[in-house]
């Protein structure tokens, strides 16, 4: 077996130690104009094709032997290349930003021995460079920016500082724009679409590749290039508990897995949210209490182009950091409407997304895992009355207090979210039937051989026995045909915060 480089994003590195690689270089040849742009999540193999593209441009054939590009690659020809990186350190100060831009100039300028007379102004600097690169080399100059956009999303919970280090990416990336004629290539990877207005100014003619089906796994690994790459290790796992786990990122093309999880779960050899717990979506779950979001619309949100195309300090959505974050992934689009139907990848994310919000909430970590357990065991072993009883204590065990310093009673929908979060959280396959009525969750739970439908509202005070009745009227369960089915009726009251009625019947399997 080859070693796993977990955490290696040099292509080098990976190549000269044996490590495995997945083919990508074929993307290569493909990036046939000049300026492009490609956003996606962290830790998704971004700063490896970028350094890939860097020994490909630099004339590093030996690296090559046995990839796609050996035989389809100009190699008489060698590019001066700039790598602009800013992965490493937070950049939470503009001044912060200026002095890292200024190290990351002068560090591309020693690599070529070059002397830059600019030592104040940032965009002169940089002009400097690429004119003497191109000079020495009399060839034109390839530009890599790597994580373009995260000065600003280190300060996103500070709007002022985020404009700031927006505006000085701003001035910097515009002078690409004038450097045209001695440019041969300038890629630009980040996690967020920042409006071509807002940072790209002048520079009309990047072309974004985010949700081109042609580059769509040009980042990821396929299912193809899992089994084949991997073959040796994939083996030894349920190849059906894999992809459930991980595989589902879509941007209009075929599925992709994220490396970080297929390489850590080979090295563990354990299932875990891996690419989860490497960053907490805290900000994002700030806008979701602030604005009161309906959780369960996560499950088939429907959204426009600009809402997955621009992204901007000044006016910022949810839905469009869950996308381009990765916490969201396109399951259907829509071409006749121009619209996308968001979900979730995978169970990782659909698992971990729902805990981390639970947590935020509740500050209890402890509760809400020893409740997502109690909710999987109670389903798992057929046994209803447990399951009224996890959600009961959860929602009692919360101080009342606690309700008064949230303003809660404003927020609609947030019981319903909260049970939703609950058994997201379990682990559990759900379907939501209707997801767009505001405290209400039409819910079914699918295991194996039995499923089960929930309908939750939320009455003034006392039960009105509605919720079971309404699971009858709409006679989800006839879908089922060959498992047992339980409907399950609950009504949460606003006064008394929590159950009030819970009735539940079973229907003989057909």
């Amino acid at each position: 077996m080859k070693n796993l480089p977990i955490g290696i994003q040099t292509f080098r590195d990976i190549i000269e130690g044996g490590f495995y690689y997945v083919d990508k270089t074929h993307f290569i040849p493909k990036l046939t104009s000049k300026y492009y742009f490609l956003s996606r999540p962290r830790r998704f193999g971004k700063s490896l094709f970028l350094d890939t593209l860097k020994e490909a441009f630099s004339g590093s054939k030996d690296l090559f032997k046995g990839l796609y590009l050996y035989e389809n690659w100009d190699w008489g020809k060698r590019y001066p290349v700039i790598n602009i990186n800013f992965t490493s350190g937070v950049m939470m100060s503009s001044e912060l930003l200026k002095k890292n831009i200024h190290h990351i100039l002068e560090t591309n300028a020693r690599r070529y021995e070059i002397d830059l007379e600019e030592k104040e102004i940032i965009n002169i600097k940089f002009e400097e460079l690429i004119t003497k690169l191109h000079q020495k080399h009399n060839m034109p100059v390839v530009v890599l920016v790597d994580e373009y956009d995260k000065p600003i999303l280190d300060a996103i919970e500070n709007i002022e500082i985020a404009k700031e280090n927006r505006e000085i990416l701003k001035d910097f990336y515009s002078v690409l724009k004038g450097m045209d004629p001695y440019l041969k290539l300038v890629f630009l990877t980040g996690v967020s679409r920042f409006s071509k207005v807002s940072i790209f100014s002048g520079l009309n003619q990047l072309q974004d590749i985010t949700l081109n089906e042609e580059f769509s796994t040009i980042c990821g690994y396929t299912q193809s290039e899992l089994e084949s790459v991997f073959y040796d290790r994939i083996k030894d796992f349920d190849k059906e508990k894999v992809k459930e786990w991980y595989n589902g990122y879509s941007w209009l093309g075929e599925k992709v897995y994220n490396p970080f999880d297929i390489l850590l779960l080979f090295s563990e050899k354990r299932f875990r949210a891996f690419w989860f717990e490497t960053g907490t979506p805290t900000f994002l779950i700030k806008m979701f209490m602030k604005n009161k979001y309906y959780v369960p619309e996560l499950e088939n949100l429907e959204v426009g182009e600009e809402i997955l195309s621009n992204l901007d300090v000044d006016n910022i959505f949810p839905e469009n950091l869950l996308f381009q974050a990765g916490y969201l992934t396109i399951k259907e689009f829509m071409e006749e409407y121009g619209t996308y139907i968001l979900s979730y990848p995978n169970l990782e994310v659909r698992k971990s997304f729902n805990s981390s919000f639970l947590i935020y909430v509740f500050k209890e970590p402890v509760r809400v895992s020893k409740t997502e357990t109690s909710i999987k065991k109670a389903i798992l072993t057929k046994d209803i009355d447990k399951l009224k009883d996890a959600i009961y204590t959860f929602f009692a065990s919360i101080p009342h207090d606690w309700y008064r310093k949230n303003d809660i009673d404003s927020y609609e929908g947030f019981y319903a979210s909260v049970v939703y979060a609950l058994f997201n959280g379990a682990g559990l396959n759900l379907k939501v039937e209707d997801s767009t009525n505001v405290g209400r969750i039409d819910l079914s739970i699918l295991s194996e051989d039995a499923v089960y439908i929930l309908e939750f509202k939320v009455v003034e005070d006392k039960e009105e026995y509605k919720a079971l009745k309404q699971i009858k009227e709409k006679r989800y369960y006839e879908k089922h045909k060959d498992k047992k089915v339980y409907l399950i009726g609950i009504e949460f009251s606003k006064e008394k915060k929590n159950i009030v009625n819970f009735e539940w019947e079973s229907l003989i399997e057909n």
